[in-house]
């Protein structure tokens, strides 16, 4: 029985992903900072680990055959690069360094499509295509590339995987983190949309994708783990389906939008955080689009149709609202 070591283990990936490699007959070993954060399935194999990346890790890693790194900062109203840096990518390439020493056998690094180059609906972006603007100003886009180039630069010491998901969605977003999509959406009488539009996925394509990424994936390689290309509209007109509901839409001008970014920039520059800035704004005005196939032919994922993580998500929190309200 292999034994994998994974961070982010209470988050939205960390915790579907946790139930596929129990489901697959793994150990898992999954870092937290708090053991009651974790929502997820109890199980045998399962050993939560309470800490946090800047530990000395080793102690843990000595028994693991494969270490998945989740964790991460994506929080949009940092102010500083450094503030993104340290997680990203300074938290990343110690723990790297922790599994060399300790003879892991693999490293599969969860990264963001965000490092890539996006493309239109008739030339989809690919692993091939480097980060493009305006994703080359975004702090954390940015810091999880230069962790990536570390990586690559030194897979020779240790196989390792890079896995660039898109957008997910689905069951398990406990805090929430992309579920604040739906929840954006859900229930709302009046929805405004931006005028862009980015690649959905669902969050359990992406765990099964690293799950095949293990056996399948070519070390030094990166993969695209994505699925629909979808405008803003057409996304909240596909969650409105499914939610029974009839909002009014309105689109938001890209003015407006880039008008809004700038004030926020200001704020960011008078040190007061806000998550709407003018690289954020610009990222929401264009059609952020990817293409799959290499993962569908290297790592051999079978693409689920986005409306079942748009069900799976707010089935979700529907039952937590329950359960809290109880």
């Amino acid at each position: 029985m292999k034994t994998v070591f994974i961070t982010g283990t209470n988050g939205l990936l960390g915790t579907n992903l946790c139930h596929d490699l129990l489901d697959n007959g793994y150990k898992v070993k999954g870092l937290v900072r708090s053991t009651t954060k974790y929502k997820g399935k109890k199980h045998t194999n399962l050993e939560l680990i309470e800490g946090h990346l800047f530990e000395d890790l080793t102690a843990y890693l000595y028994d693991v055959d494969i270490v998945i790194h989740i964790a991460a900062t994506t929080a949009q109203n940092l102010l500083r690069y450094e503030d993104y840096w340290i997680v990203n990518y300074n938290a990343t390439i110690q723990l790297f360094n922790a599994a060399v020493k300790c003879n892991v056998k693999q490293f599969i690094f969860v990264s963001t499509a965000n490092t890539l180059g996006y493309g239109s609906l008739e030339s989809l972006g690919s692993e091939r295509i480097k980060i493009r603007p305006p994703f080359h100003k975004s702090y954390y886009a940015k810091s999880k590339l230069e962790a990536e180039t570390y990586l690559l630069q030194n897979q020779h010491k240790l196989q390792t995987v890079i896995v660039n998901p898109t957008f997910m969605l689905g069951a398990y977003d406990t805090k929430p983190s992309s579920g604040k999509m739906l929840l954006f959406g859900w229930k709302k009488k009046v929805i405004f949309y931006p005028p862009g539009g980015k690649n959905f996925v669902h969050v359990k394509d992406v765990s099964l994708g690293i799950l095949n990424a293990i056996d399948k994936g070519k070390s030094g390689e990166r993969y695209l783990l994505a699925h629909q290309n979808l405008s803003y509209k057409s996304f909240f007109l596909k969650l409105n389906t499914i939610a029974k509901q009839q909002p009014i839409m309105f689109r938001i001008p890209k003015t407006v939008l880039l008008l809004l970014g700038s004030c926020g920039s200001l704020l960011q520059n008078l040190g007061i955080k806000t998550s709407l800035n003018l690289t954020n704004a610009k990222i929401l005005c264009i059609h952020n689009y990817f293409s799959n196939q290499k993962s569908i032919e290297d790592l051999q994922v079978n693409y689920q149709p986005v409306e079942n993580a748009i069900k799976d998500g707010l089935h979700y929190f529907s039952t937590q609202k329950q359960q809290s309200n109880a």
